[in-house]
């Protein structure tokens, strides 16, 4: 099985980790002030720092964050040490294909450098307050609706669901026993939704009808349904904190389209011509040297 360069640092990482003893509370060393810069290891004359450990830490998977400090911090600096050396081996004998990553891994932190400086300076308090008001300030209400319904897989048998519920069942129980659908269990309650969140089938005919109306069986892709609409409801405008998260999002969609727009117009780029088959980009065997 082969091992990835991920599994690779976690492996060195477990390791090391297993190998630090627990320290007694009393044999702490008295701290220092530190810096970024601070060298806390000299491997092969090649220099590691407390900067290189702060963003090492920083990439490794959430079960190794919640160690101790203690322990993360000779089970990072062990991680670099033995990763500095091995690749000191190599003598600057790198193959094309990890040459290549170097240079794509490159690329991308440093584009993400630069799309990082200009979304945090677009996403200000003042930015989010404009485009929620954008969006909602002059917004009509939107309709809700709350309905249930239930879901079985041909026409015949959603005609005679109805019958029942034209002759008295209740629509609850008969979704509790007949429905195929995640909410039957649930009385096939769908809770409240509004336009664009059903398929077009069942949302066409659902928001025409008047609350305890059942409709005709109904054809979707996912089978045949019987609708009860329950209620309707006039939803307000979200208060700016609960679409905080969404709004930052569009903003940062915008900018991040934007600058790469920018960008681009401000260089010269050249594909040239060449003939060939797009397969070839599955070709390991180029990269192999």
């Amino acid at each position: 099985m082969r091992m990835t360069n991920k599994s690779w640092a976690a492996g060195l990482i477990l390791a090391a980790v297993a190998a630090v003893p627990v320290l007694a509370q009393d044999a702490a060393p008295e701290t220092q002030e530190v810096t970024a810069d601070t060298v806390v290891a000299t491997v092969g004359g090649q220099e590691i720092t407390l900067g290189h450990m702060i963003v090492a830490r920083n990439a490794l998977p959430a079960q190794y964050q919640q160690l101790e400090p203690s322990v993360l911090f000779e089970g990072v600096l062990d991680q670099l040490v033995q990763q500095t050396a091995l690749a000191q081996s190599l003598g600057g004998e790198v193959t094309r294909a990890t040459q290549l990553q170097i240079d794509n891994q490159t690329s991308g932190l440093l584009a993400g450098e630069a799309l990082g400086k200009k979304v945090q300076a677009a996403v200000t308090e003042e930015a989010l307050q404009e485009a929620y008001d954008a969006r909602f300030a002059n917004a009509e209400p939107k309709t809700e609706y709350n309905a249930a319904h239930i879901l079985v897989e041909t026409e015949e048998e959603a005609q005679a669901i109805k019958e029942e519920i034209a002759g008295g069942a209740d629509f609850a129980e008969v979704a509790k026993e007949k429905s195929t659908g995640p909410s039957g269990p649930n009385g096939g309650d769908l809770g409240w939704f509004s336009e664009g969140m059903m398929v077009p089938e069942f949302e066409e005919v659902a928001m025409t009808l008047e609350p305890g109306d059942v409709s005709d069986p109904v054809q979707t892709q996912f089978g045949w349904h019987i609708i009860k609409l329950n209620e309707t409801r006039l939803a307000e405008a979200p208060p700016l904190e609960e679409v905080r998260g969404e709004l930052a999002t569009e903003i940062q969609n915008k900018v991040v389209d934007e600058a790469v727009r920018e960008v681009l117009a401000e260089v010269d780029v050249e594909k040239p011509e060449i003939d060939f088959d797009p397969a070839a980009i599955n070709n390991l065997d180029l990269v192999a040297d």
